[in-house]
């Protein structure tokens, strides 16, 4: 590989040790020199002038659904396009590292909100693998754009060991024999370089097909006895545990504290989605915060909630996106797949009565706000609607904000697009949030929703959030430590060997104008995916910002955009194998 020089950059080198001016000198894949002196350019080197810009570690995203997508567009630009060089596969109990194609693309084309045809043809072509070990070649095989790394997927391992319909049948245990079996897989994923276990205890994320379809996954009916069967090798080995709560039950969030515990024994690393300032609960985010406390400090644990350093909001095409599983009614209508069949549904008075009843019970289990109040028409056949709320528009009919948006869906379908904040709406509470030390940064879902949410971008919005403080003269955490929280204490917490510019390590680079932390991080794009019939989805670009992007000391991303040979030749990205307990 030629070299390159990169001077007088700011450098953080991913710890929290003080930023300094210096240059940075890339050879053979590696950081070969870091200097606070000025170094001279070697014939044939490219020189980068790094002048009032900052250079970073390439940040990692722990958090993605890209399993599917890698298949076909293995550079991953929507995210290495904001300088994440690392990303992890596997999450919420999906994983596409054992099972059938059939059986894979009912458990994560709905819950990911990704068309399940694309899916299902995606698997089709492409798996020839069935275990972790082949999986790991097999990506490894592929022209990689960022660094991959994974969970094994508990769903995809129940499913696998047990077969789909009694993985999804209520009161159906695996016999002793298929529990040494997934602990078997289990094993030899670790064996592999995985980083631990996921699973889905959330029973609002449905199967998709027409088999089993809104059945929830395979991993939510498992007992908790198998959940702890299935730690003991985690725990054992050091690696993680990662999972989504049952939000509907405030014992089950408990259950996870507790497997966490390192009490009288070996803390079990464990972490769940998520810490956010909900709007329809504002003190729910200091509650948890100081359970997360309480759980390392005094239990002993080594417990890390995931969060996101900017507004968690959405975009939703009519009843299409994850927020309607919550409650019966909402769930009903996302059972249909036919559009024509659910406008009908949506009509009938009976099923009217029954939405309304359930969206206005404040006595429910709920993350969503159900405040149409707090909603914004962005598209529709109707373009008087446009800038609209839900609420507005019902006041001008004269009719229930159910009525209205029931009535809007019954005439237009999925064409009426509209808007909410969920969480995450007010500066200081979340502030505070990136602050705690018992979160890790992340949890974008990237490659997943995607017409409904657009993380791909939350380091840089992380970034804007300190900055923007300083510029207030109101600093609440310093940049150093900003960067860290997405860069090292990620891949110290995950045991990956990444997350630092130190010399003789993988050249992993982002150059950043900090000047470009600004508004234009927020700008909404919607992009085709030329790999799934252009379907649209929603994300946000902000190619002033990131200047270069290196991955594995090769030139990923130039002013913004990603490189042609990313994502069609070799030699950037690779399987990070986890480092914990070896």
């Amino acid at each position: 590989m030629a070299e390159t020089l990169i001077k007088q950059a700011r450098i953080f080198d991913g710890s929290t040790n003080p930023s300094f001016i210096g240059d940075v000198r890339i050879k053979d894949g590696i950081v070969e020199t870091i200097s606070k002196s000025e170094l001279s350019p070697n014939p044939g080197e490219t020189v980068i002038d790094g002048k009032n810009q900052w250079l970073t570690p390439g940040f990692i995203d722990f958090h993605t659904h890209y399993d599917a997508e890698i298949e076909v567009a293995p550079d991953l630009s929507e995210s290495v396009r904001h300088g994440i060089t690392t990303i992890s596969l596997g999450s919420c109990s999906l994983s596409l590292t054992l099972g059938d194609p059939t059986d894979l693309a009912d458990m994560f084309s709905r819950v990911e909100a990704i068309p399940r045809k694309n899916v299902l043809s995606i698997l089709e072509s492409k798996k020839n693998w069935n275990s972790a070990v082949e999986y790991k070649k097999h990506l490894n095989s592929l022209p990689l754009g960022p660094n991959v790394t994974s969970f094994a997927g508990h769903s995809a391992i129940r499913a696998h060991v047990m077969g789909l319909e009694r993985s999804l049948t209520k009161g159906e245990k695996p016999t002793k024999q298929e529990l040494d079996k997934m602990n078997q897989h289990l094993e030899e994923a670790l064996d592999a370089g995985f980083m631990g276990l996921s699973i889905n205890t959330l029973v609002w994320d449905k199967m998709d097909g027409s088999r089993f379809r809104s059945r929830p996954l395979p991993s939510t009916f498992a007992n908790w006895s198998e959940y702890e069967f299935l730690n003991k090798t985690l725990r054992k080995r050091g690696k993680i545990f990662q999972g989504v709560p049952n939000v509907s039950t405030k014992i089950n969030v408990l259950m996870f504290l507790k497997e966490a515990f390192g009490i009288f024994r070996k803390p079990l690393k464990t972490t769940i989605i998520s810490l956010m300032d909900v709007k329809f609960d504002p003190g729910l985010y200091k509650l948890l915060g100081l359970i997360g406390r309480i759980t390392n400090k005094i239990f002993r644990s080594d417990f890390r909630f995931q969060a996101l350093p900017e507004p968690f909001d959405l975009y939703a095409d009519g009843m299409d996106v994850v927020v309607f599983e919550e409650f019966a009614a909402g769930a009903k209508a996302n059972h249909i797949e036919d559009e024509l069949e659910r406008k009908q549904l949506v009509k009938d008075p009976k099923y009217r009565s029954w939405f309304k009843k359930q969206w206005t019970n404040w006595f429910l289990p709920r993350v969503f706000h159900r405040n149409f109040k707090e909603t914004k028409i962005v598209d529709a056949p109707d373009k008087s609607l446009i800038g609209k709320s839900i609420d507005e528009v019902a006041k001008e009919r004269g009719v229930h904000s159910v009525t209205a948006f029931l009535d809007l869906v019954a005439e237009h379908g999925n064409n009426v697009r509209w808007y909410t904040v969920m969480a995450n709406h007010r500066k200081e509470p979340l502030q505070k949030i990136v602050s705690y030390p018992d979160i890790l940064i992340g949890f974008s879902d990237a490659g997943a929703h995607l017409r409904g949410m657009a993380h791909y971008n939350f380091p840089l919005r992380m970034l804007k959030l300190v900055r923007d403080a300083e510029l207030d003269n109101k600093p609440f955490m310093t940049m150093e430590r900003a960067v860290h929280r997405l860069t090292g204490e990620i891949g110290d917490w995950f045991g990956i060997d990444a997350g630092y510019i130190k010399e003789g390590k993988r050249a992993d680079l982002v150059l950043i104008d900090p000047t470009k932390l600004d508004d234009s991080l927020a700008k909404d794009v919607e992009a085709p995916m030329p790999f799934m019939e252009n379907f649209k989805r929603w994300v946000r670009r902000n190619d002033d910002t990131i200047k270069k992007v290196f991955i594995n000391g090769k030139l990923a991303v130039d002013s913004g955009k990603p490189v042609l040979s990313l994502g069609k030749e070799r030699g950037y990205g690779r399987f990070l194998e986890s480092q914990i307990g070896v």
